[in-house]
C-alpha cells in the first residue's frame, strides 16, 4: 500500500515537473513567435513606408516643371534639386510603373484663363470687337466664373483628370455626325519602299508585328516614354480589342480584356481569322497562309454586306437605330459580336497606293485619301483602328480617335513598320519567313441575314459619307530640300519654325490671320490627353506684317521674339496652363447647372480655320536613316476641322525633311490643299532664307552703322 501511495505520489511529481518544464518551452516558444511577427509587422510597415514616401517624393517632383522654362545651359538650384528625380524612377521602369505617382492636372485660376485668353484673341479683334469681348470676360471673371470654378475645382478633387472624361464624352462620343473624316486619321507606310509586292505576306508580318506589340503591352515591357519626366502610359490600355458602340443620343466605349483574333474584309466579304492556335501566336508564314486562304475564297458577298461597313461611317443616329433593329438578336448580332470584339480590324483592299507610277505625287495624294476614308464602306470606323493591305504590298492604317490620341497609335506603327522590314523580314521570293503548321483551321466566314429596310439605310449611310469624302481636297508634301537640321543652324525651335511658317502661308493664301489650333499634350499629368496651342499670337502677326510690309530691319527680332512667345505658348498648354480646355470645362459644368455665359457661348463657337498638329518621331532608334534613308516614314494626317479652313499634320524627318499633310474641301472655293501647300513650302524656305546664318542682320548692321556715322561726327 505504502509502495503504491509513494509510487503515485513520484508519478504526479514527475507529471507537474513535465508540465511545468513543458509550459516553459512553450512560453519561450510563444515569446519567440510574438517576436518574429512582431518584427515581420514592422518590417512590412517600414517597406511600405518607404514605398509610400518614395512614391510621394516622386510625385512631388514630377509635379515641378520648371525646367522647361529655363533657357539651355543657364539651370537653377531648383532644378537641380529636382534632378533627384532620377533617384526615386527605378533602373527599369515598366510601362505603368509611373501611373501612380503622375499629379493630378491643376486648374488654372479663372482670371490667368481670361486673361490669356483676351491676349490671344487681340489679334483677331477689331477695337470695337476686342472691347466688347474684354467686358463679357469681366463679367464673366467676376460673377458666373467664380461659381463655376468652385464645382470644376471639387470635381478635380476626386476625379483622376477634371478634363479628360468630358473631353471623351462631349467632343468624341456625344457627335452625331460621321466620325470618318471629322475625327479618325491615318498613318502611311514607308514613302519610297514596299518591303514586298505580295498583299498576303505584307498582312502576315504586319498583323504578327501587331501581335508582339501587344504581347509586350500586356506584359509592360513597353519603354515608357520620357521627355525628361515619364508621360502617361493611360491611353494604351485601349489599343485593342476596343470598340465605339452608337448610340442615339451619345456612343460609348467598350474595351474587352483579350481577343485571339481579327476580323477581315476582302471584297465585300466579312471574316474571322484567328492568330492562335494550340496556345501559341501564328508564325508570319502561317498568318500570310490564312490571308490567301481568305484572298481565295471565291463565295460572293449576300446582299448587304459588301457595303455593310457604310453604317459605320455615316451619320450615327442612323447606325445606332439601324443596329438596334437588325443586329440585336440572331446571326446578324453574331456576327457583328465578331467584328466588334475582334483585336482590330484589316481591310485587303484590291487597289494599289503609294507614291509610285508617271505621277506619283498624285498617286501619294490618293494613298492619303484611301487612308481616311477608303470607299467609305470598307473599312469599320467604329474599330480602335483598321489595317489596310493594299494589292500592291503597301499597307497603312487608320484610326479612331475617342480612345485615344495620334502620338499613341503612331508609337504602334512606328513599332510594326520596322518590326516588319528589319527584324521579320522576307524570302527572296518576297513571301513571310517560318514554317507553316498543316493543322490550321481555315478562317471563318461570317454569316448576315440583311433585310431590304437595312439594306436601304446602308445606302443612304453610303451616300452621306461619300458626298464627305468625295469634299475632301487633300495634298501630301514631302519637302526634301531641307529639314531640322537647316532650322537648328537657325537657333529657333523646329515646331515654333514650322508654325510661324504656317501663319505666314495663311496670311500669303487669305489676306487675313486665323484662330489657329495647334494639338499639344497632357501627359505629364495624370489621364491627360491634349491642350490647345493658340499658334496666332500678337507677336506673329507683328512679324509677318512686318516681313510682307517690306520692314527688313526689325524682321528678325521680330520673328525671334514670335518664336520664344510660341514656345512659352506651348510650355504652358503642356503644364496646365492652356486656355482651351479650361474654358471648355467652365462651359459644361455651366450647361449641368442650367447657366448662360455670353462669354463662354462665344468662346466655344469660334471657329478654327487653320487646325495644325505635329507627329513627332518617338522612337528614332528604330529607324536607321544613315544606312537605310529610303525607310523613310511619311507620317499620318486628318481631315479639315472646319468646311472653309484647312487641317494640316507635319513629321519633321531625321535632319532633311518634313512631310506635311494638308487637308480642305473643294466646296470652299477660298481653300485650295495644293495652293496652300506651295504656300507652306515658299514660306519655309523665305524664313530660312531670312535667318540664314551666313547672312548677316539688317538691324545689326544698321547700328554698326549708326555707332560708325556718330564716331565720324
Amino acid at each position: 500500500m505504502m509502495l503504491n501511495i509513494q509510487l503515485y505520489i513520484t508519478g504526479i511529481n514527475y507529471i507537474y515537473n513535465y508540465i511545468k518544464c513543458s509550459l516553459g518551452e512553450h512560453k519561450t516558444y510563444f515569446t519567440n513567435c510574438r517576436t518574429v511577427v512582431s518584427a515581420v509587422l514592422f518590417s512590412t510597415l517600414l517597406w511600405f513606408s518607404l514605398i509610400f514616401t518614395m512614391r510621394l517624393c516622386l510625385k512631388q517632383l514630377l509635379s515641378y516643371h520648371g525646367w522647361m522654362f529655363e533657357q539651355h545651359g543657364k539651370v537653377s538650384n531648383t532644378t537641380k534639386i529636382w534632378a533627384m528625380v532620377r533617384i526615386f524612377s527605378g533602373r527599369q521602369p515598366l510601362l505603368y510603373s509611373y501611373q501612380g505617382s503622375l499629379p493630378n492636372l491643376p486648374v488654372p485660376a479663372v482670371k490667368d484663363t481670361v486673361k490669356r485668353y483676351l491676349e490671344s484673341a487681340r489679334p483677331l479683334m477689331s477695337d470695337s470687337e476686342y472691347e466688347r469681348m474684354t467686358t463679357l470676360a469681366k463679367e464673366f471673371e467676376s460673377s458666373l466664373g467664380n461659381r463655376l470654378q468652385w464645382y470644376l475645382k471639387l470635381k478635380a478633387m476626386w476625379a483622376s483628370n477634371y478634363v479628360s472624361d468630358w473631353w471623351e464624352e462631349y467632343v468624341y462620343l456625344r457627335g452625331r455626325g460621321p466620325i470618318m473624316v471629322n475625327s479618325n486619321y491615318y498613318g502611311m507606310d514607308f514613302l519610297y519602299v514596299t518591303p514586298t509586292p505580295i498583299q498576303a505576306a505584307r498582312a502576315g508580318n504586319t498583323l504578327h508585328a501587331c501581335l508582339l506589340y501587344r504581347r509586350k503591352l500586356n506584359r509592360e515591357e513597353i519603354k515608357p516614354v520620357i521627355l525628361n519626366v515619364p508621360l502617361c502610359a493611360a491611353q494604351c490600355e485601349r489599343i485593342f480589342n476596343t470598340t465605339r458602340i452608337p448610340g442615339e443620343e451619345t456612343d460609348s466605349l467598350i474595351h474587352w480584356q483579350d481577343s485571339e483574333y481579327v476580323a477581315v474584309f476582302h471584297r465585300g466579304r466579312y471574316f474571322r481569322l484567328w492568330l492562335y492556335h494550340a496556345g501559341r501566336m501564328l508564325s508570319p508564314r502561317e498568318i500570310e497562309q490564312q490571308i490567301q486562304r481568305i484572298m481565295d475564297n471565291p463565295s460572293p458577298p449576300v446582299p448587304g454586306e459588301a457595303k455593310l461597313g457604310a453604317l459605320t461611317a455615316g451619320d450615327r443616329i442612323p447606325w445606332a437605330q439601324a443596329r438596334k433593329e437588325f443586329f440585336s438578336s440572331g446571326v446578324n448580332k453574331r456576327s457583328l459580336d465578331c467584328i466588334e470584339k475582334a483585336a482590330f480590324f484589316v481591310t485587303l483592299d484590291d487597289d494599289e497606293q503609294g507614291m509610285r507610277g508617271d505621277d506619283p505625287a498624285g498617286n501619294l495624294d490618293r494613298y492619303a485619301k484611301s487612308l481616311l476614308h477608303g470607299k467609305c464602306y470598307d473599312r469599320w470606323f467604329d474599330k480602335s483602328f483598321t489595317v489596310v493591305v493594299y494589292k500592291n504590298g503597301k499597307n497603312g492604317l487608320s484610326a479612331e480617335h475617342s480612345w485615344a490620341d495620334a502620338p499613341i497609335m503612331a508609337h504602334v506603327w512606328e513599332y510594326v513598320m520596322t518590326t516588319d522590314s528589319f527584324q521579320l523580314g522576307y524570302t527572296e521570293e518576297g513571301h513571310c519567313k517560318g514554317d507553316v503548321a498543316s493543322s490550321l483551321p481555315p478562317p471563318t466566314r461570317l454569316t448576315w441575314d440583311i433585310p431590304a429596310e437595312c439594306q436601304e439605310r446602308i445606302e443612304r449611310s453610303l451616300a452621306v459619307a461619300q458626298a464627305l469624302a468625295d469634299d475632301v481636297d487633300f495634298h501630301v508634301l514631302p519637302i526634301q530640300e531641307f529639314g531640322k537640321g537647316a532650322i537648328k543652324k537657325c537657333k529657333i525651335s523646329p515646331d515654333a519654325f514650322i508654325q510661324i511658317a504656317l501663319q505666314l502661308a495663311y496670311y500669303r493664301n487669305r489676306g487675313t490671320f486665323s484662330l489657329t489650333y495647334e494639338a499639344s499634350m497632357t501627359r505629364l499629368f495624370r489621364e491627360g490627353r491634349t491642350e490647345t496651342v493658340r499658334s496666332c499670337t500678337s507677336e506673329s502677326c507683328a512679324f509677318i506684317r512686318a516681313l510682307e510690309g517690306g520692314e527688313v530691319t526689325t524682321c528678325r527680332h521680330l520673328f525671334r521674339t514670335a518664336a520664344e512667345k510660341h514656345q512659352h505658348l506651348y510650355r504652358m498648354a503642356m503644364t496646365g496652363g492652356g486656355i482651351d480646355r479650361h474654358l471648355f470645362c467652365l462651359y459644361i459644368v455651366s450647361k449641368y447647372l442650367g447657366e448662360e455665359s455670353p462669354f463662354l457661348n462665344k468662346v466655344l463657337s469660334e471657329t478654327w480655320r487653320l487646325s495644325t498638329s505635329q507627329t513627332p518621331l518617338q522612337q528614332v532608334e528604330l529607324f536607321d536613316f544613315v544606312n537605310h534613308p529610303d525607310y523613310t516614314t511619311c507620317g499620318g494626317g486628318f481631315g479639315p476641322v472646319a468646311d472653309d479652313g484647312y487641317g494640316v499634320s507635319y513629321i519633321i524627318i531625321g535632319e532633311n525633311m518634313i512631310n506635311l499633310h494638308i487637308s480642305c474641301k473643294h466646296s470652299c472655293p477660298q481653300t485650295d490643299s495644293h495652293k496652300f501647300g506651295a504656300d507652306i513650302k515658299k514660306a519655309l524656305e523665305d524664313l530660312l532664307e531670312l535667318m540664314s546664318p551666313e547672312k548677316p542682320d539688317p538691324s545689326k548692321a544698321e547700328l554698326n552703322h549708326s555707332k560708325k556715322s556718330k564716331k565720324d561726327l
